[in-house]
């Protein structure tokens, strides 16, 4: 691995506890990232941190480390509420929570400090009783965290520092109204240490950092100096129907590597998963509506090499933290132009290198336009597909996917008007004995609706993220018409 993505200043030239110096130390680090050499002075010294950096360049150990020097230079605030924590980590997605309780237990190791973590689709009770036990820093998603402290399992009244990671993915899946409940139950910006993360400062995180934060100092990695030199981008022109050869094609090629391929709606993730288990290719498939147990299986999987391949939907893989991965495939060019960076940032993490290649088909070819205009350099074409292209492929059944599935009471016969209405076939307008007794029955029983919990929201929001995603990338443009009505070509 290259040395190239640190900087020259060293973590023992920095002013940190000698306890967190230690877990440094432990974990083999010696020069800091740019961001960490950026971030760590100025929240050393317990000024307000805005900052901007994509993910994999150093940035979770730089506010767990500022974070961790600051409880243990200061002394414990008073509170009279019940389980008070003294820090609070913020992240969009489940899987990225996990890491950062993950990166946080070694540079924790000899402080003393207790960490904790919450985020939803599972083990409920498990981190309800470990959070009751006492902690000092608390990390997790907005949806678990909330829940939690509505019940009263924990308070915020005594808060000495604040974390928020990605805070432009809080915004995109709908998360800164919870943001912002819980910024309103904490002290004042000017009693806390307030750190604040985010891949683009928009004017929308930078508005967020002006409300909830005291006159933070900005500091910026921009994303050009983090991957123009180690990641290999180009591009493919495939028709719609080669898209699928061509992409079995390059996998071929990539043969055991770790490769991340994205898609832009989760039916066609089903349909391409098909398609590479028919032709004996190892993947995994991540989308929004993956329970969390099997979401945190698959990815071990990814991470430990026994299936190479991760198809992914842009919800479903924000930020998503996986070492070695050597290919990202644009499989469908994206629709927002900014998650082109973020989906190429799976890879070249830490100093690595990696390629990014994408296909330009004639659905999404359009899109490439914004995204060279937002990375402010055009992508390599290679015009020749055809020694790429997998010969013969096995086509699947289709029949089979999830999303093909028809609704209960779609398939078959359709049914008899009168039956639906409790009516005799042939006319008779009087109720059957049956049905009398089920209707006095549903008049004695009510049913009772089952309870929503946080998670439940957050999974359905989630499922209505790639929804939309869907219906935006599929959408027709409306056809120009001209003076005499003549209807104009579509173009693209």
């Amino acid at each position: 691995m290259s040395n190239t993505h640190l900087s020259e200043t060293k973590f023992t030239e920095l002013d940190i506890h000698e306890d967190v110096q230690r877990g440094i130390e432990t974990l083999g680090f010696e020069f800091c990232t740019p961001i960490q050499a950026m971030a760590l002075p100025v929240a050393l010294k317990g000024k307000d941190v805005s900052g901007q950096a994509q993910t994999g360049t150093g940035k979770t150990a730089a506010f767990l480390i500022a974070c961790f020097h600051r409880l243990l230079n200061k002394e414990r605030e008073e509170s009279a509420k019940k389980n008070p924590i003294r820090a609070l980590v913020l992240a969009p997605t489940r899987e990225l929570a996990i890491q950062i309780f993950e990166d946080g237990k070694p540079l924790a190791k000899h402080t003393g400090l207790k960490l904790g973590i919450a985020y939803g689709g599972t083990d409920y009770e498990k981190q309800r009783v470990h959070i009751e036990a006492g902690l000092d820093v608390l990390i997790g998603t907005p949806g678990r965290i909330i829940d939690y402290f509505k019940q009263g399992v924990f308070a915020l009244d005594a808060l000495e520092v604040i974390i928020l990671d990605e805070a432009d993915r809080m915004f995109d899946l709908g998360f800164i109204s919870d943001i912002r409940y819980l910024l309103r139950r904490m002290p004042e910006p000017t009693e806390r240490l307030n750190m604040l993360f985010s891949a683009t400062l928009s004017h929308r995180v930078a508005e967020l950092a002006y409300e909830h934060m005291s006159e933070p100092e900005v500091v910026k990695i921009e994303a050009e100096t983090i991957t123009a030199d180690r990641i290999k981008e180009l591009a493919y022109m495939p028709s719609n129907e080669e898209k699928i050869p061509l992409l079995l094609g390059i996998l071929k090629q990539a043969q055991d590597e770790k490769c991340v391929v994205f898609i832009n709606t989760k039916h066609m993730a089903e349909k391409l998963e098909a398609w590479l288990a028919a032709n004996d290719f190892k993947a995994a498939l991540l989308s929004g509506d993956v329970p969390q147990k099997k979401r945190e299986t698959l990815l071990n999987k990814f991470k430990e090499g026994q299936v190479n391949i991760l198809v992914a939907t842009d919800v479903a893989a924000r930020g998503l933290h996986i070492p070695d991965v050597n290919y990202v495939v644009n499989f469908d060019l994206p629709t927002d132009a900014e998650d082109y960076v973020h989906r190429i940032g799976r890879t070249a993490r830490a100093g690595a290198s990696g390629t990014a290649i994408s296909l330009i088909c004639e659905t999404y070819a359009m899109n490439i336009v914004d995204i060279e205009e937002y990375i402010e350099h055009s992508i390599p074409v290679e015009r020749e597909t055809g020694d790429l292209l997998f010969p013969d492929p096995v086509k699947p059944d289709l029949s089979k996917l999830r999303s093909n599935r028809k609704p209960a009471g779609a398939k078959g016969k359709p049914r008899n008007d009168a039956r639906e209405r409790g009516k005799k076939p042939g006319g008779g307008n009087k109720p059957s004995e049956r049905d009398t007794r089920k209707s006095d029955e549903s008049v004695r029983k009510p049913r009772t609706p089952e309870p929503v919990t946080m998670d439940d929201k957050e999974a359905a929001r989630m499922a209505e993220l790639e929804k939309q995603a869907g219906q935006q990338s599929t959408a027709r443009r409306t056809p120009l018409r001209g003076r005499r009505g003549m209807e104009i070509p579509l173009v693209g």
